[in-house]
Parts: C-alpha cells; sequence; structure tokens
C-alpha cells in the first residue's frame, strides 16, 4: 500500500504497508519494516469501503498493459459517468503517476571498513537504501535484486493500493480494476510481481488517517483467500459488496475497553484453511465458532464431530486369494523410480547417520543379549549380520521402506524360553528354531493370502497409543537404566575427603604363600602390579581407593545427559530467531550428528577411559562350533518338525501384531504421506525374512517402533518459501528407500569401520536412546492428556476434545490407558512376556468394553469410532436431522396457521 507523500515542493508515492499474508508496516523511526503481525481494521473502515465501492467506479477484466493507460481508462470512465469533471483529467492523472519510494532492508551487520568511512559516505548510503524510481514499463535493477522475492509465493499476483488526500477535489476519486491479465508496472510495486488488482482512493484535504483506514481495509481483504476469490471470480460490483457482506459475517469485535489496538498481534501458528472456513459458513453456525452461549439448538454442538482416522483402501478386504498383496504391489510399483532419486537430498545425510547410530547400538545391546540367553549360538556378529541382511531386503522390497526393522523384548524372552527347553529335552535348539522358522513364515503367508491384516481396522487410537508408549518407555527406562549402571560399576567415593587425600591409596598385598600352591610369588614385586595382575596371582587390593574409579561415574553422566540435553535445543533451534532459516533448519536436521560429535571430541578431550562401543572386527560366527547355515534334518526326531508349528504360531502372532501396530502408527495421516502404504506386502517380505534369517541362524526381525518414528521424524519436510510471519508448513515426509539401504549397508559393514567407531563413547549413545523415547511420546494424545490431571483448568491447553467431552469423563479414560499400560508392563518385565502379543488384542477387547461406558461421542473426540459403530453414528445422526426438519416444518405450519388465525381476527374486529 503506497500513500501520497509531500517531500517538499514534490509529491511522491511512498510505500507504508504491504501484505503477503500479513499486515508489515514501514517504521519510520527505525527505517525498517514491522514484524508481521495480524491485521486489526476497524468496522467503521470495513463499512466505509463498502460505500466506497458502492459509489466508485469498479472496471473488471480491464486491457491494461501500463499505468498511464490504466489511469487514463480510470479517468475517462469517471468523466462519463459524471463522477469528475473533465479540467479534473489533467490533475488528477498527474498525481497518480507521480514517482514510488519503495522501503528496503538495510543490512543486518556493517564491515569495520564501513564503520570507518566518512559522515559523507553514511550519507550516501543512507540514499541508496532506499530506490527512488519513476514509472517505468520494465522492473529497475532494485526490484530485481531485492532479497523479498523470495518470500513471495510462485505465481503470486499483486494488489496495489494507492491512498492519498489532495487539495483540488471536493469529493473522494474511488476505482477498483481487476486487470484481464496480470501486468508488471514497472515500479509501481517493490518488487517485480505483475499486478492483477488496483484500488484507488484520493479524497478532500482532512481525512488522512480515514483513507489509509479504508487502504489498509482492501489490502487486509484481497489477502484473505475467500475474498481474493471472489475478486478474481467477480462479474459486477454487486458480487464484490457480496464478499465484503460474507467478510464481515465473519468479523469478530473485540471490545475498545478490553483491548488496546496499539497491540500487535502475533501470526497463529495454524490458520483454518478456506475450504473449512467455507464449511463453517455454510452451516450458518458463525456465533459457534469459539463455543456455545447458551441452550442447545437444533444443530447441537454436541452434533458436531471430529474427523475420523482412516486408514483407507489399503486394509480393504477383496475377499480374493492375495487380493490385498496384488493390490498393494500395484499401488507403490509406480512409486519405485521415485523412491530412489527423491533420496539424494542433504537431509538424507542426517537421517541415515541417527538411525545408523541408533540401529548399531540396538544390534549390539540385543545381540549382547542373546549371546547370554543362547549360550552365544546368536551374538553380536549374527546380529549385525541379521541386522544389515534383513534391513535391506526389507527397504528394498517392502510396501514401506520407513519401516525400520530390528529384534524386540519379546523375540528375545521367547529365544531364552526356547533355548532352556531345547537344553532341558534334548533337542538341537538351531534346528528347533529353524523350523519353528519355517512355520511362522507359512504362516504369515497364509495371513497375507487371505487379507488377515484387515483386523488392523479394529486398532483405534487406544491400542496404537497404548503400544507405542510402552515401547518409548521401555526406551527411556533402558537408556536410563544403563545410565545408572554405570554409576555401580564405577562408584562414587561419597565419604571422600580432601583434608586426607594421602590417605587414599591401594596396595596389594602378597597372599600367604603356604595358600599359593604351584606358583612362585616370592619372585613378584607386588607393589608394582596391576589391579587385574594383582588379583589374577592371588593377591589382595587393601586401600581405601581400591573400589572407586575417580571421574568415570560423573563423566558418563555429562555425556549421556548432555548429548540427550543438546540433541533437544538443536531439534528446537529451527523455531528460534537467530541465522537465517535455511541455517537454523540445516542445524536441527543434524541435531543428532553434532550432539554425538560434541560429546565425543569432550571425551577424548579429557582422556577418561569411559566404557566405549565394541564392535566385532572378524566376520565368524560368535560360537566357533557353528556355522552360517542351519540344516534342517539329522540332528532332532522326526515329531519336532511337525510340533514346532505350535510355538510357531505364537511368534506369528507376535510378529503380525508387532509389524502392523507399528505399521498403522507410522502411517497415520498425520505424517502425510502421499505415496500409499503396503501392510500385506509388508507382512509378506517379514515372512521370507523370518525363514532366510532361521537358515542362517540370525535372529528375526519385525518393525521397531520408536527406530521407525525416529525415522519419520528425521525426513519430515517443510516449506521453504513462506510469508513473513508465517510459520513453515508441514508438507509430509520424503518418502524413499534410500536412506533405510545405506543405514543398513552402513551397519553391514561396520565390522570395518571399528577403528573408528570405538571412540564412541557408550553414555553417549544412550542418550541417543533417551531422545529416541521421548521424541516418540511427543504427538501423542494419551500423553498430553496425562499432563492435564497436573494442570489446573485455566492453565489447560485448548484442545479440541477439552470443549466437547467433560474432563472427569477424560480423566477416566485416561486412567484406563494407564491401568492398561501398567499391565503390559508388568507383563514385559516378566517371563509373560512370551505373551505380549495376546495382551495387545486384549486391548482391543478393553476397547470395545470401553463403548458402553462412554458415548460415541466422546469416544470420537478422544479415541476413533471403531468401524461398525461410526457407521451407526452417521446414521444416527440423519435420523435426527430428519426429525429436526420435521419439527421445522410443523413449526413453520403452527406459525402460518396462528398468522392467518391472528389476521382473519383483525378483520373480524374491524369489521364489527
Amino acid at each position: 500500500m503506497d500513500t501520497l507523500q509531500r517531500e517538499g515542493d514534490e509529491l511522491e508515492w511512498k510505500e507504508s504497508a504491504r501484505w503477503v499474508k500479513f499486515e508489515e508496516k514501514v517504521e519510520e523511526g527505525g527505517e525498517r519494516w514491522s514484524k508481521p503481525h495480524v491485521s486489526t481494521l476497524s468496522l467503521h473502515s470495513l463499512f466505509e469501503l463498502r460505500t466506497c465501492l458502492q459509489t466508485g467506479t469498479v472496471l473488471l477484466d480491464l486491457e491494461g498493459y501500463s499505468l498511464p493507460q490504466i489511469v487514463d481508462d480510470i479517468i475517462e470512465r469517471q468523466i462519463e459517468e459524471g463522477m469528475i469533471s473533465p479540467e479534473l483529467r489533467d490533475k488528477i492523472s498527474f498525481v497518480l503517476l507521480r514517482k514510488h519510494r519503495h522501503q528496503t532492508k538495510k543490512p543486518i551487520h556493517r564491515s569495520l571498513a564501513d564503520i570507518g568511512k566518512s559522515g559523507s559516505s553514511a550519507s550516501e548510503s543512507h540514499a541508496q537504501s532506499r530506490s527512488m524510481n519513476d514509472i517505468a514499463d520494465t522492473p529497475s535493477t532494485d526490484q530485481l535484486k531485492n532479497k523479498f522475492m523470495k518470500k513471495i509465493p510462485r505465481d503470486a499476483e499483486a494488489s496495489n493500493v494507492l491512498v492519498g488526500e489532495v487539495d483540488f477535489l471536493n469529493k473522494p476519486f474511488v476505482a477498483f480494476v481487476r486487470l484481464a491479465q496480470a501486468t508488471t508496472l514497472g515500479g509501481l510495486t517493490e518488487v517485480p510481481v505483475p499486478t492483477r488488482f488496483l484500488f484507488i482512493l484520493l479524497g478532500p484535504q482532512g481525512k488522512a488517517k480515514s483513507y489509509n483506514e479504508i487502504g489498509r481495509a482492501i489490502a487486509t481483504l484481497m489477502v484473505d483467500d475467500l475474498f481474493s476469490d471472489v475478486a478474481y471470480k467477480a462479474r459486477d460490483r454487486e458480487d464484490l459488496i457480496a464478499g465484503i457482506d460474507e467478510f464481515l459475517d465473519e468479523v469478530i469485535v473485540l471490545p475498545p475497553g478490553e483491548w488496546d489496538p496499539k497491540i500487535r498481534i502475533e501470526p497463529p501458528k495454524k490458520v483454518p484453511s478456506a475450504d473449512k472456513r467455507k464449511s463453517v459458513f455454510s452451516l450458518n453456525e458463525l456465533g459457534q465458532m469459539n463455543g456455545t452461549a447458551g441452550g442447545k439448538g437444533a444443530l447441537d454442538q454436541d452434533e458436531e464431530m471430529p474427523e475420523q482416522h482412516e486408514l483407507g483402501e489399503e486394509l480393504a478386504f477383496t475377499g480374493r486369494f492375495c487380493g490385498g498383496l496384488f493390490l498393494d504391489i500395484k499401488r507403490k510399483l509406480p512409486w519405485l523410480p521415485s523412491d530412489f532419486y527423491e533420496g539424494f537430498h542433504i537431509q538424507s545425510i542426517s537421517a541415515v547417520l541417527f538411525i545408523y547410530l541408533g540401529c548399531i547400538t540396538n544390534a549390539i545391546t540385543f545381540g549382547g543379549l542373546l549371546g547370554d540367553a543362547t549360550d552365544n549360538y546368536q551374538g553380536v556378529m549374527e546380529s549385525f549380520l541379521g541386522t544389515a541382511l534383513a534391513g535391506s531386503v526389507f527397504c528394498l522390497f517392502s510396501g514401506q521402506p520407513l519401516i525400520i526393522l530390528s529384534s524386540t523384548g519379546p523375540i528375545l524372552i521367547f529365544e531364552k524360553l526356547l533355548f532352556e527347553f531345547s537344553k532341558n529335552n534334548g533337542i538341537d535348539y538351531m534346528e528347533l528354531r529353524l523350523w519353528i522358522g519355517m512355520h511362522s513364515c507359512l504362516q504369515c503367508f497364509i495371513l497375507v493370502a487371505t487379507d488377515a491384516s484387515y483386523i488392523i481396522k479394529y486398532m483405534t487410537r487406544f491400542t496404537e497409543e497404548g503400544f507405542s508408549s510402552l515401547i518409548s518407555f521401555i526406551f527411556i527406562s533402558d537408556a536410563i537404566k544403563k545410565m545408572v549402571g554405570s554409576f555401580k560399576y564405577y562408584p562414587i567415593n561419597t565419604d571422600f575427603k580432601p583434608d586426607y587425600v594421602t590417605a587414599y591409596k591401594c596396595e596389594c598385598l602378597a597372599p600367604d604363600p603356604s595358600d599359593v600352591s604351584g606358583l612362585n610369588v616370592t619372585g613378584l614385586d607386588w607393589s608394582q602390579l596391576s589391579k587385574k595382575e594383582c588379583l589374577k596371582y592371588g593377591g589382595s587390593l587393601v586401600g581405601k581407593s581400591c573400589k572407586y574409579v575417580p571421574d568415570l561415574a560423573l563423566m558418563s553422566f555429562i555425556l549421556f545427559f548432555g548429548t540427550y540435553s543438546m540433541t533437544v535445543s538443536l531439534k528446537k533451534f529451527k523455531f528460534s530467531r537467530y541465522f537465517p532459516t535455511k541455517l537454523r533448519k540445516l542445524i536441527s536436521d543434524f541435531s543428532i550428528f553434532m550432539s554425538i560429535m560434541t560429546f565425543v571430541g569432550l571425551d577424548m578431550l579429557m582422556g577418561l577411559k569411559t566404557p566405549k562401543l565394541i564392535v566385532p572386527t572378524e566376520f565368524k560366527p560368535t560360537r566357533p562350533d557353528r556355522g552360517w547355515l542351519v540344516m534342517p534334518f539329522a540332528k532332532n526326531p522326526w515329531w519336532v518338525y511337525v510340533a514346532s508349528f505350535v510355538p510357531a504360531l505364537l511368534v506369528t502372532i507376535l510378529i503380525f501384531m508387532d509389524q502392523q501396530i507399528s505399521a498403522v502408527i507410522v502411517n497415520r495421516k498425520e505424517n502425510k504421506l502421499k505415496k500409499g502404504c503396503g501392510y500385506h506386502l509388508d507382512l509378506f517380505w517379514v515372512g521370507v525374512l523370518m525363514a532366510a534369517c532361521s537358515f542362517m541362524g540370525l535372529p528375526w526381525y519385525v518393525a521397531a517402533t520408536v527406530i521407525s518414528i525416529a525415522h519419520i521424524d528425521s525426513l519430515k519436510m517443510e516449506s521453504e518459501s513462506s510469508a513473513p510471519g508465517e510459520q513453515p508448513q508441514f508438507l509430509g515426509v520424503r518418502e524413499q528407500r534410500m536412506t533405510g539401504l545405506l543405514v543398513f549397508a552402513l551397519t553391514g559393514v561396520s565390522i570395518f569401520l571399528a577403528p573408528v567407531l570405538k571412540f564412541i563413547p557408550m553414555p553417549v549413545l544412550y542418550g541417543v536412546f533417551l531422545y529416541m523415547g521421548v521424541a516418540s511420546l511427543s504427538g501423542i494424545q494419551f500423553w498430553d492428556r496425562i499432563k492435564l490431571y497436573m494442570m489446573p483448568s485455566k492453565h489447560q491447553p485448548d484442545f479440541s476434545y477439552l470443549r466437547h467431552v467433560p474432563l472427569r469423563k477424560i480423566h477416566l479414560f485416561t486412567l484406563v490407558q494407564i491401568l492398561c499400560l501398567a499391565v503390559l508392563w508388568i507383563l514385559k518385565s516378566t517371563f509373560l512376556a512370551i505373551i505380549f502379543p495376546v495382551m495387545i488384542l486384549g486391548l482391543m477387547v478393553v476397547r470395545k468394553m470401553l463403548d458402553m461406558v462412554f458415548s460415541q461421542h466422546d469416544l470420537a473426540w478422544v479415541d476413533d469410532l471403531l468401524p461398525g459403530k461410526e457407521k451407526k453414528k452417521k446414521e444416527d445422526n440423519k435420523k435426527k436431522g430428519k426429525e429436526v426438519e420435521k419439527e421445522k416444518k410443523k413449526f413453520i405450519v403452527i406459525f402460518i396457521f396462528v398468522s392467518s388465525f391472528s389476521e382473519h381476527s383483525w378483520l373480524h374486529v374491524g369489521v364489527e
């Protein structure tokens, strides 16, 4: 928006404000643009604008190619309609064609050389900071170099507003112009954006503030999605006025005594879309936007329902043999090329480094536990090889390559129980495990062929959040347990007194020669032996410092908590006020890598012997007496091959539930995935890998919920060019196969990276685990509802479900979830963890029983409706709608009858 200014004897148009989405004003004192803010308009200015459009000139689809020609056409129309006299033509044209001065941004910093310049140089640079452009047909150099162009959406068109007061008019000169084709009008705009609309308001002197407010009103309307749509499609003046009336219908008035107009309202993080505003407007319930303020009407607020979570056609029951599998392949095949070339992005590098470190830590942890549970039949080497093989194949051929495969706790428990059973009954463990794997593979194929994944439709938010919260808490507790374990291994000397530092020592005393047989202890210098050598030769350690290792526990905690806290801080850095947007986003994307490198460097600088990452250095089985292939026959009796079908059924249930629930969480609509998913295809490849890993004696793998969520988070995309004040919009996830393939390829070659990986302290990786667990809790409604227990009502966030469901019912629903989570946690911590997948099915039963406690309306807001219930709810709403219509018709008939009766009675009385 430009306002007419007088500089000495000269008139010029000076830019005073601009709108891309929010308003920015020119702050004269600071010679800069203000922060973007929400435009606050007076109702009076909107009504005056309406009057201007009613009485002024409206030219729609004008053929205009230059500003002088457009101005001549406007003046000619006003003269023809008798709005101005012909004598004013030259004066108005002279004013409208004055030069335009735009406010350009100054550089943020000045070099030392600039600071040392003379005052004349400073004044010269000040003059150059403002571009003085005459009206020209082509954009100036300053316009073309303006960096503000990056903030403007592609294919944008400008609406120019010119307002001012002159001394030769006795009534306002108003014109609204829409050009047939958007045209670049030279120096009229700050940046070379083609102009589509032009609003001109010139008026008598003394009302400059009123003219300015009218200009702000039309500028605000033009950036409103609904009104701009009207302006583009308007056929005449009445359409524009109707558009203003619709805008006024949505206007919310702030009482002047309770609000300071000088306050600039910060842009909201999220604004309703134009489509949503249209749907709200069409209901004629605009008085209900901020809540219900009275009794219940025909369309009660209880009738309002949230948008339901739909799993889509991927889980539709086809009724054909392998129908779902064929549809998954058909759906994913066209996206296969883009799955590879879209992975070539700098964001993928940060995702690979992050997930790789999580995967190898997980592989080492589970490999060590498997080695202890199976007497090294499966160990760290098998865990690395299995992770690399299963993960690579799955990422290459699966329906959802963003899912990361890993070993899980229930599988570990099953392996431990299976090994103990085999050992106690004289059965070969590896051969029995092979047959269980083959049976489980066959059972997975049967589930795929019969579209059994359809059952996932009955898993609502209640089940999903219970499962994902449990896995997240497992990650958090395991990370903390390992950190606490280092304090036990390297205890802190709480009785240490600095004044008695001379008393802290540790000596090795020689054993009694009579107690040592077969060893010449007299020739040893016991005072020079190390701690391990002293104990090895039967000596004893005496002294106050023998039990303690100084600094290691504290240093481990610094590395652990420092990695976690730095990662959280850098992840949020993209929302800070410092540095350009691209640099902030780069720092946020590489937050994990930067945190790890920082604390690895700190550990190397301190030089303490903190526990380090230990990776196998030789490619060979952990147990020397086993090979890389397991033979299916010869070691066990024949009945074992058949009987293994029973434990395989338990493994299949475990695999199915773990895999499909993780897939549902990854594929939720909040992630805005565009390439679809493939539940049947995923389960097919998990079954194939079950058989392959069983033949090679490798661990079994299934979707890892927390690491998969971390993978999704590390690949989230946001809009790069956004309007000033507008928050970057979440666009979706970079869906591709390259990051997973690179992660598992690096896992496979980790034995060759051992010389580098050995410098990474384990507490740093525990910090990464803690971050994964905490980050996966964000966005879970269950976790948000738990926090409501500790918040007074007035401090609770404005969650949508709090507006529609009583707080006591929300607390009751959350309490049920907490109890279910506690039961799952207890089962997980005992030998009953093997029935964990059955308990997940139990969650579905509990959710079904909640239908008897809560209404469908309440469940729709705090959970998802079950498929059958959702249909029933729609039918009930339709039935209620018909009843409301009948009541309306009945009321209208009664009203007409009463009116007619009253009229008849009045006429009858009049005659008498």
